[in-house]
């Protein structure tokens, strides 16, 4: 069989719903460069098969900056490292409150709230509820969160907040996360992602690619993702900070970062596939390509530590590849 009738094969099993095995996800991944066209572009047909031509636009803000008492050595805002970063805490609700509105405005559809701790403390669980009831009465906006790791408690109090959807990503593979992380374990993210997905919120859950992991390491991982069966896959893209362990490592090929999205789109055709941090300096098109080979969303405006593109810029990029923002 032709390496051309493969891809159309599993596309054609993605479409009649039963979907590809792990064999299948493996000889899709590693195509010959003359093919990764046709790979992008049947994962392009699924992703608007399943999910039409809109994209999910989302905006963060990073409540509490830096100080993060875990080790996860590409983030700058982890205390074992001296990035030089500015570092805050929590802010009022009113200030929270005036960026979402914002948000809503420039055509956010949902307003992620993330904080740098290994999990809230009582107090600062009760100061960020109070925050999301705010943003519930006086913006209505989707909220969504990414607070570290949570009790059953928690989780269940942010489903009566009407959170919709909760954020912890695994960061990378199993096999490659004790030497990104030694101050926890993979199984302690697993945890909180079931403790969540038990609480009924939806998941968001990925990684961050180019931590110098091996191709087969990013199958490992988008076979894990697929298994978790996640609403929305959040895939960053290393921008490497400066005062931590990653500060020089080397850019992934734009080639191996079409090819994972691509992949990730045949094995979870109905999620949301974001392109988060990295896709305005790791792109050169700033994700138009990867919005047409398996990614339907993307967060604008700015990231945890850096700056992005303004909303407006983005949304202008979505319309003038025939899709809608």
């Amino acid at each position: 069989m032709g390496v051309l009738q493969f891809i159309k094969d599993c596309q054609e099993k993605v479409f009649s719903g039963n979907g590809i095995s792990s064999e299948d996800a493996k000889k899709l991944l590693n195509v010959p460069d003359g093919h990764l066209t046709d790979l992008a572009r049947c994962a392009n047909e699924i992703t608007r098969d399943f999910n039409g031509d809109k994209v999910d636009v989302e905006q963060l803000n990073n409540i509490k900056k830096n100080a993060c008492s875990e080790d996860c050595s590409f983030c700058g805002q982890s205390a074992f490292f001296d990035t030089g970063i500015e570092t805050y805490q929590l802010p009022t609700p009113e200030e929270v409150i005036s960026r979402a509105q914002k948000a809503k405005e420039e055509g956010a559809e949902s307003y992620c709230l993330v904080a740098a701790w290994r999990g809230p403390s009582p107090k600062d669980f009760d100061k960020v509820c109070n925050i999301i009831k705010e943003i519930n009465d006086k913006v209505g906006i989707s909220v969504e969160c990414s607070l570290g790791f949570l009790t059953m408690q928690q989780a269940r109090k942010l489903k009566e907040l009407k959170v919709k959807r909760y954020n912890h990503n695994l960061e990378t593979a199993k096999s490659k996360f004790s030497e990104i992380c030694t101050t926890h374990t993979y199984e302690d993210r697993l945890e909180t992602l079931g403790i969540a997905r038990d609480a009924g919120l939806e998941l968001c859950t990925g990684g961050i690619i180019g931590l110098g992991e091996t191709r087969e390491q990013r199958l490992e991982l988008a076979l894990e993702l697929a298994r978790l069966c996640p609403e929305e896959v959040t895939i960053n893209i290393l921008v490497p900070v400066p005062g931590t362990p990653l500060e020089l490592q080397t850019d992934l090929p734009k080639e191996e970062i079409i090819r994972i999205f691509s992949l990730i789109r045949f094995l979870l055709p109905e999620s949301v596939i974001k392109i988060s941090g990295g896709r305005e300096t790791q792109m050169d098109d700033s994700g138009e390509e990867l919005l047409q080979s398996g990614a339907n969303g993307i967060i604008t405006a700015g990231y945890l530590t850096m700056g992005g593109n303004e909303a407006k810029k983005d949304r202008e990029m979505i319309e003038k590849i025939g899709l809608k923002a």
